[in-house]
């Protein structure tokens, strides 16, 4: 297998993996693999790990003994990912809505916070009839210090600025007079709808994030050609999508199923040991929300 810029950036490879020119995608244990690759060698990471609440990956379910085991994990991926991550790069990382906030408090310590941001979506599915529905979940948004020269690529992300009525207002304080820019870089609560079974970006993952979401982050943080990991990869959103706006990729998953979606998702092939790897949709079934974690959380409850 030809070596690539991707693959340039581990010490050495000591998994399942297949790659491109543009794209590697490894199947294995994330801490083991991110021990592999090579200190400040990564432009931009975006981490969405499971959130230990019983969420069931077709292998294995995503349940820690304690919350402080899975604390401890969180911290060891977390301070992984910043070691291997550019000087002036990024890492976005989500977690349920109970550990963001133990998690916000220790990379605050550590690292700098640029953005606390809230991922908000549609409501669906069986409502609660005694507390208000959960339709968020918290983003972090960091660099390594206050200092870092971290990429904002702000002219890529511009939203039409909501002001009520369209007036064609003119700003009479520039020479000649100008109308006003309606364009604005958006706020840190963003709005895009969970995939579903019917669109065309639908993958067999319990808990898939959309592309627009994905897209934002990969356009504000990164240029062309830069390499954007995910060491969570899932459904591998992550990795297509950075592909597609002209960056490199890396995506780690420790389920095969998994991976072989990432095989097909970054055109690397769509056979994998005699199997065709064309996508067959199937539903979400038997899976909690993220939000209903107090009595799945941990093992014996």
């Amino acid at each position: 297998m030809e070596s690539s810029e991707v693959q340039a950036a581990f010490k050495n490879i000591q998994t399942t993996y297949k790659s491109n020119e543009n794209a590697i995608v490894l199947l294995g244990d994330s801490l083991k693999i991110l021990n592999d690759i090579k200190s400040q060698s990564i432009d931009l990471i975006f981490a969405d790990p499971p959130y230990g609440i019983g969420k069931d990956f077709g292998i294995s379910k995503d349940i820690f003994a304690n919350a402080n085991e899975y604390l401890e994990w969180c911290r060891i991926w977390i301070d992984s990912c910043m070691r291997i991550l550019k000087p002036n790069g990024t890492m976005y990382f989500m977690s349920s809505t109970q550990f963001m906030p133990i998690l916000d408090c220790y990379v605050s310590e550590k690292y700098f916070v640029i953005n606390r941001i809230v991922w908000t979506y549609d409501s669906a599915g069986v409502q609660p009839k005694n507390k208000f529905s959960s339709n968020y979940e918290p983003i972090l948004m960091i660099t390594h210090n206050k200092n870092s020269p971290y990429i904002f690529n702000k002219s890529d992300i511009l939203v039409e600025a909501k002001t009520g009525a369209k007036r064609k207002l003119i700003d009479y304080r520039k020479t000649p007079p100008k109308p006003y820019n309606s364009l604005k870089i958006p706020s840190n609560v963003w709005h895009f709808n969970r995939v579903r079974y019917k669109m065309i970006e639908y993958e067999n993952h319990p808990t898939q994030k959309p592309e627009s979401l994905l897209k934002r982050i990969i356009l504000t943080s990164s240029n062309k050609d830069d390499i954007v990991l995910d060491p969570f990869a899932g459904s591998f959103t992550t990795c297509k999508v950075a592909l597609d706006l002209g960056r490199k990729t890396i995506g780690i998953d420790n389920n095969e199923d998994f991976f072989k979606i990432g095989l097909r998702r970054c055109g690397i092939t769509r056979d994998y040991n005699n199997e065709n790897l064309e996508k067959i949709k199937m539903r979400k079934t038997n899976n909690k929300s993220k939000k209903d974690h107090e009595l799945t959380l941990f093992k014996g409850a």
